[in-house]
C-alpha cells in the first residue's frame, strides 16, 4: 500500500486579501515558516516517509525542505505539482479581475470547471498534471509513505481524483496552508483518511 501525505505550502503574501497567486515567485512569510515547521514535526512524529516531492515554486520547496529536515530524508521537485497558471491574471487582485472580466470571475466561483484563464490554464489542465503526478508516485513507491507538497488548486484536484468526484466539485474542498491530507492507495482501492487537518497549527493561530 502507498500512503500519500498531501500538504500545502505555508503562508505567503497574497492569501488575505486574496490574489491570483499561481506561478508568482512568493517566499514563505514568518508565519509560513512556523507553519512549515509545525507540519514537519507532525509528519515526523507520526509517520516515516520515504520521499518528499514538491511543486517547483519556492514556497513549496521551502516547506518540503522543513519536512525533509525533520524526517531525515530528501525532497525532489515534481513539476506536475505546480500551481495553476492564471495567465494574464497572475497575482492580480479580485477587484482587478472583476473590472477586467466580471463574467469570467463570476464563473470561477460558480462553474470553475468551465473556466480557462486568459493566456493560462483550466482545471482540466491541472487535473492532467495531477494524474501524472499520482502515476509517477505510484510507479516509484508501491509500499512507501510519500509526502507531496503542493498548492490550494492542485491539492483540491488531487483529492477530487482520489474521491472520484467531478471538477465541478472543486469548491467543496478546503486547503489551508500547511494542512494535512492522508490518502491510502492499495491497487485499485483508494481510501481518503483525512482532509485539511490543521490541529498541528493551533498554537500558531493562537498567537496571530
Amino acid at each position: 500500500m502507498t500512503k500519500i501525505l498531501l500538504t500545502r505550502h505555508g503562508h505567503v503574501e497574497g492569501i488575505k486579501p486574496e490574489r491570483f497567486r499561481g506561478r508568482e515567485p512568493l517566499e514563505l512569510t514568518a508565519r509560513g515558516r512556523r507553519e512549515a515547521a509545525a507540519v514537519a514535526d507532525r509528519i515526523a512524529g507520526a509517520w516515516q516517509p520515504a520521499k518528499i516531492y514538491t511543486s517547483p515554486m519556492g514556497r513549496c520547496v521551502a516547506t518540503g525542505a522543513a519536512i525533509a529536515k525533520a524526517c531525515g530524508i530528501t525532497a525532489e521537485i515534481c513539476d506536475d505539482l505546480n500551481d495553476i497558471d492564471y495567465g494574464a491574471w497572475q497575482f492580480k487582485t479580485f477587484d482587478f479581475a472583476k473590472r477586467d472580466d466580471p463574467s469570467l470571475l463570476a464563473a470561477w466561483f460558480t462553474t470553475p470547471h468551465l473556466v480557462r484563464f486568459p493566456n493560462g490554464e483550466s482545471l482540466q489542465d491541472v487535473a492532467a498534471r495531477g494524474a501524472n503526478a499520482l502515476r509517477f508516485v505510484l510507479s516509484r513507491h508501491r509500499d512507501d509513505t510519500v509526502v507531496l507538497v503542493g498548492h490550494d488548486s492542485v491539492n483540491r484536484i488531487l483529492l477530487l481524483q482520489c474521491l472520484d468526484l467531478p471538477l465541478s466539485a472543486y469548491r467543496r474542498i478546503a486547503q489551508n496552508p500547511c494542512c494535512l491530507n492522508e490518502v491510502d492507495i492499495d491497487g485499485e482501492k483508494i481510501c481518503v483518511v483525512r482532509i485539511n487537518e490543521t490541529h498541528h497549527l493551533d498554537a500558531i493561530a493562537a498567537i496571530e
